[in-house]
């Protein structure tokens, strides 16, 4: 079945919501339990830092173990036949959380979990590579981004105010959490269109992709995946990704124990960097769209920005300062030039790898992720103060952006001189 021009455009409208839906059921769970890690160190009879950390790293190592091989397995066999039973293992990781006696059936869920969402990343960004016009790419994938700052939003403060305040129980909130994710299985099931249906032909599949990535086309997948550029991507989104999950999984405790915010509150005042990222994101997005040439720049710009931010916020004891800080960053930061960065990658992907090598890009990513949850509880232990995983994390993306910066300029310089 061939889509006709009008379908088309429908289609990947309709792709971008239910993308942007899954994103929020997601990072809602991967919140969740942050605001609320004193209340669950005191239902398992006191556990330290480090243990509380291993939660999260548990989730980021299923989920990071899966992202090569579902890239494999999509691009053989298809999106949705692989989305589907993805979240149907996501809802049992859930629920053996929510069913949870002891912290190694947390360990156990939040690693299953892990692996249920690990597929989403391939799925979400090979769809918007694929189908969303090389014009609007920036733009579109920005909109599925947002979904990442509503979720983590929603989970924070969800947890924050129900559980911090004794309305509900922590693992009920997960019960509930549960039902939407099952809701999600059945909105793939009606909404996304059999794989076979959406075989386009030659010119169709050229159309949506740029010279770079079709030159890509018939070289192998080893020297595809270790060119510069790519080299380049995997080192700044490593680094990027890494003080982004120092902040999703460690700042509301940082903000309840050493800026003296209240426990209650710590859920609102972490979602503001989420939130104040929707309004960023769209419009950096939509500027590197306009100069498509100058991605590089802006990227590079909103990385020293988002850390220059954050060191404040890390640095100020005035609470004032601290809010204002968290809303720049989120204004700056991860969710905003991440984007962008996806959107500068894709030139250079194959469309026949779509998800293998968006796979293998977020697996560099997101290898961050199981690292910096325990590193960071454990730094807390011995240091007694989050503040040095923090200015860690700070350092780490400051020499990620100036290796990106030279890998990248070296690269062109190389280029023009073999050129002229």
């Amino acid at each position: 079945m061939k889509l006709s021009n009008s379908s088309k455009l429908l289609y990947w409208k309709k792709l971008i919501f239910i993308l942007t839906a899954g994103w929020i059921i997601i990072f809602a769970y991967r919140t969740l339990l942050v605001p609320i890690y004193p209340v669950i160190s005191q239902y398992f009879g006191g556990v330290t830092n480090a243990q509380l950390g291993y939660i999260s790293s548990c989730y980021f190592l299923g989920y990071v173990c899966m992202q090569i091989p579902s890239g494999l397995l999509v691009d053989k066999i298809g999106r949705k036949q692989i989305l589907i039973p993805s979240f149907l293992i996501f809802a049992l990781g859930g629920a053996i959380v929510a069913l949870s006696s002891s912290l190694l059936m947390v360990y156990m869920g939040s690693l299953i979990a892990g692996i249920g969402c690990g597929t989403f990343y391939g799925v979400a960004y090979s769809f918007t590579a694929k189908y969303v016009p090389a014009t609007q790419k920036s733009l579109a994938t920005a909109i599925v981004n947002s979904g990442i700052a509503m979720g983590s939003s929603i989970g924070l403060i969800s947890s924050s105010f129900l559980v911090g305040r004794g309305i509900l129980h922590w693992q009920y909130l997960i019960v509930i959490l549960i039902i939407f994710i099952l809701i999600m299985v059945f909105v793939f099931k009606r909404f996304i269109m059999p794989e076979e249906k959406l075989i386009n032909n030659k010119q169709d599949s050229q159309s949506s992709s740029s010279p770079l990535s079709m030159n890509t086309a018939n070289i192998s997948l080893w020297r595809s995946l270790s060119r510069p550029p790519m080299i380049a991507a995997y080192i700044l989104y490593f680094s990027t990704l890494y003080t982004y999950y120092l902040i999703d999984t460690w700042l509301p405790n940082f903000l309840e124990v050493e800026k003296g915010v209240a426990a209650t509150s710590v859920g609102f005042m972490s979602s503001l960097a989420f939130f104040s990222a929707i309004p960023g994101a769209l419009f950096f997005s939509y500027i590197a769209d306009v100069f498509f040439k100058k991605k590089i720049q802006i990227i590079i710009t909103l990385e020293i920005l988002a850390m220059l931010c954050l060191f404040v916020a890390v640095y100020s004891s005035n609470t004032n300062i601290v809010t204002i800080s968290i809303i720049a960053y989120g204004f700056f930061g991860k969710l905003v030039v991440e984007p962008i960065i996806i959107a500068w990658f894709g030139q250079f992907v194959s469309l026949k790898r779509l998800a293998t090598t968006y796979g293998v890009f977020n697996f560099f990513g997101m290898s961050s992720a199981v690292i910096v949850p325990s590193l960071t509880g454990y730094i807390s232990d011995i240091m007694h103060s989050k503040s040095y995983a923090f200015y860690l994390g700070i350092t780490i993306t400051l020499t990620g952006t100036l290796a990106f910066y030279i890998i990248t300029k070296l690269t062109h310089n190389v280029k023009n001189n073999a050129t002229s």
